[in-house]
């Protein structure tokens, strides 16, 4: 009989010298070449694992690490910068934890799995309906991703080969895009802001004829509520696709992608309906017009009726490599995502028209008061004079870490540190203010901020 050498793989030792000599290499060690030794483990080296505990002994201990982090439950946040500290009602997370919707996976035989298709096709039809786009897929990992793919759409339908994007776009967002254009040899060209929204002047002198795409963000990352009419006029007389990378939120009082004249309209869907968790797992949503359906990547559902004429769901389009033949699928890193799409969907239902309405009135009014409420003692100016929604960026003479430190032994959650991502934006603090918000809570956080200095 041959050795086994290993008690949990079922390969012996002549089954891996055969699959060595079918790839050409001679031996294990060889497949990692590439890694640099001193981070290999030699063949008497073992891991520096600890020993078994008992469970009491594990729970004590990740329950001590787990009661190192902060929690929004113990701090008010006013941190936003592409998460926010929005309210959940109480039935998402009871209805989403039901072991038929946690447990459930993409529909591999999606027409057995109704339930399933039903949850993807209300999401792909609220979505649609909040961005005033005609088609919506199901779905993305996260806004980065959404952003990605909504560029290898664009060069794919222009036959182009540049995108041009703003600085005003989440920087998150901006590294994603680079990443996955690099691979794909898509030249990314990247536009600078002046007073803190996309500069026209250059986005004119930019635009050209291998132009596939400019992505804007409304509102942009400062919270300012771009002026997307020009931006509009200037991508489609040069012939490319308008991408805008929205907040969902804000599409209860703003005007939606489809209104503006967007071709794709993407965005993260984290503030509808999904915790901050530390920063994901999230959602990215991804809407087009009809004109652009067939190069959508992932799946679409749709609605159909049965040989009885009983309503029922199918996988309409899908363009995944599982489906189609590999080399003409759109994409291959597109998941359902569909437990976090489920809790879009409910949300959205659980809130309507008038509530996600509400939610963005909110937001747009307690956002207001808090400026002026910081503002007012003249200590913080303000970085940029343009209007905004629920986030905005203030500047001072002093650090804004010992700001936010200040604010953090006052149990707040202070702004985000704009040096991080934008050096010439030194000591100025980006702060969100979302429904959750209380007066009391943003008069003490202006308040702690006039302390400091």
């Amino acid at each position: 009989m041959a050795n086994v050498h290993h008690k949990y793989l079922p390969t012996t030792t002549e089954d891996e010298q055969q699959m060595l000599k079918a790839i050409g290499v001679d031996n294990i060690e060889e497949l990692y070449d590439d890694v640099p030794k001193e981070f290999l483990l030699g063949p008497n080296d073992k891991l520096n694992l600890e020993g078994p505990h008992s469970e009491l002994e594990v729970a004590r201990r990740v329950g001590a690490l787990g009661r190192k982090n902060v929690t929004t439950d113990e701090k008010v946040c006013f941190l936003g910068a592409g998460a926010y500290d929005h309210y959940i009602p109480s039935l998402i997370g009871h209805l989403a934890g039901r072991g038929e919707f946690f447990t459930a996976y993409t529909p591999y035989q999606p027409e057995i799995s109704q339930g399933t298709l039903q949850t993807i096709f209300e999401f792909q039809s609220m979505i649609s309906e909040l961005t005033g786009m005609d088609v919506t897929n199901a779905s993305m990992y996260d806004g980065g991703t959404a952003a990605a793919e909504a560029s290898f759409m664009a060069t794919e339908n222009t036959r182009r080969n540049s995108i041009i994007v703003s600085k005003t776009v989440q920087p998150s967002v901006r590294e994603v895009l680079a990443t996955y254009l690099n691979i794909r040899d898509i030249e990314l060209v990247e536009i600078d802001m002046a007073d803190g929204v996309t500069d026209i002047d250059k986005l004119k002198a930019a635009l050209g004829d291998d132009t596939a795409g400019v992505i804007v963000q409304n509102p942009n990352f400062f919270g300012i509520i771009e002026d997307m009419t020009e931006i509009e006029k200037l991508t489609h007389d040069n012939k490319s696709l308008l991408i805008n990378y929205v907040d969902p939120i804000s599409l209860g009082v703003l005007k939606s992608p489809g209104e503006i004249g967007a071709d794709i309209a993407i965005g993260d869907a984290q503030p509808l309906g999904n915790p901050l968790k530390y920063g994901g797992s999230y959602l990215g949503f991804f809407s087009s017009t009809k004109k652009l359906v067939r190069r959508m990547p992932g799946r679409i559902v749709g609605q159909s009726v049965d040989v009885d004429g009983k309503r029922g769901f199918v996988l309409t389009l899908q363009a995944r490599e599982q489906h189609i033949r590999r080399f003409k699928a759109t994409s291959n890193i597109c998941s359902n995502q569909g437990l976090i799409a489920l809790m879009v969907g409910m949300y959205l239902s659980t809130m309507g028209k008038e509530g996600i309405r509400e939610v963005a009135e909110q937001c747009a009014q307690k956002a207001h008061y808090a400026y002026n409420q910081i503002i007012k003692g003249g200590k913080f100016k303000p970085l940029f004079d343009k209007p905004f929604f629920r986030e905005f960026a203030v500047t001072s003479d002093v650090d804004s870490a010992k700001v936010n430190e200040e604010l953090f032994k006052n149990d707040i959650l202070g702004g985000y540190r704009l040096s991080e991502k934008y050096e010439e934006l030194e000591n100025a603090l980006l702060i969100a203010v979302t429904e959750k918000r209380t007066k009391e809570e943003i008069d003490k956080l202006a308040s702690v901020m006039e302390g400091v200095i």
